[in-house]
Parts: C-alpha cells; structure tokens; sequence
C-alpha cells in the first residue's frame, strides 16, 4: 500500500512539472513567438484579457526556479535507483504502464522548459550578439 501511494505522489509530481513547465512557455515563448511572426496587437489582446501573464512574465526568474525543481525531483523520483515493480502480475503491468507514461510526460515538460528558458533568457542576448 505505501508502494502505490508513493506511485501516486510521482505522478502527480510529474503532472505538476508538466503543468508549471507549461506556464514557462506562456510567460515567456509565446509573447516572443508571437512579437515575431508580427503579431503584437494579438498579444495586446492577450494581455488585456490574461493579465495574469504580466505577472508570470515579470516573475520569470521564480517561474522557472519551481518548474525547475519540480523537474529535477519528478526526474529524481523516476529514474532513481533501485527502483522495482511488485511481482504480482496484474500491478506490475501497471506499474510499467506507469513508468513509461511518467517518462514520456518528464521528457515532454523537460523540453518545454528548455524552450522557455531559451526564450526567456538566452534569445534576446543570442540576437543582439549576433546582430552587432
């Protein structure tokens, strides 16, 4: 029973890096995705009706220090070693049923989180290096 209440806590760990990762990509991705295909009056609009972004993007450093550690540990939790599933056929099938969607779902919110922190904080310093 601990077992599977311990399986239960990393994937909802997993989900929530999913989830926070996700929210990197539209503090920071989007406006500049947006900004680039010419779209600054969308992103006007955006704003105006999601003013939450300002928020998420003016905290971009808290933003991606919790989506972050949030990662590492969901990842720590998953490939850690000595880590099994029980020999009782019906729950282990289960439990690796599990384990590949949990690392699917890190892999996803781990690059996520790379395209946000490129976008976040390397672009603009990578474009004005390269423009001048």
């Amino acid at each position: 029973m601990i077992e599977n209440s311990h399986r239960i806590k990393e994937t909802s760990l997993t989900w929530l890096a999913l989830f926070t990762t996700t929210g990197t990509l539209v503090c920071c991705a989007l406006p500049i995705l947006l900004i680039s295909l010419g779209l600054g009056a969308t992103l006007a609009s955006l704003v105006s009706a999601v003013p939450v972004l300002i928020i998420l993007s003016e905290q971009k450093l808290w933003v991606f220090s919790v989506s972050g550690s949030l990662l590492v540990l969901s990842g720590w939790l998953i490939y850690r070693p000595g880590r099994n599933c029980p020999t009782d056929v019906k729950f282990s099938e289960t439990c690796s049923r599990m384990q590949v969607w949990n690392r699917r779902v890190h892999g996803v919110a781990l690059v996520l989180w790379c395209i946000g922190f490129f976008s976040a904080f390397m672009a603009l310093p990578l474009h004005i290096l390269l423009t001048e």
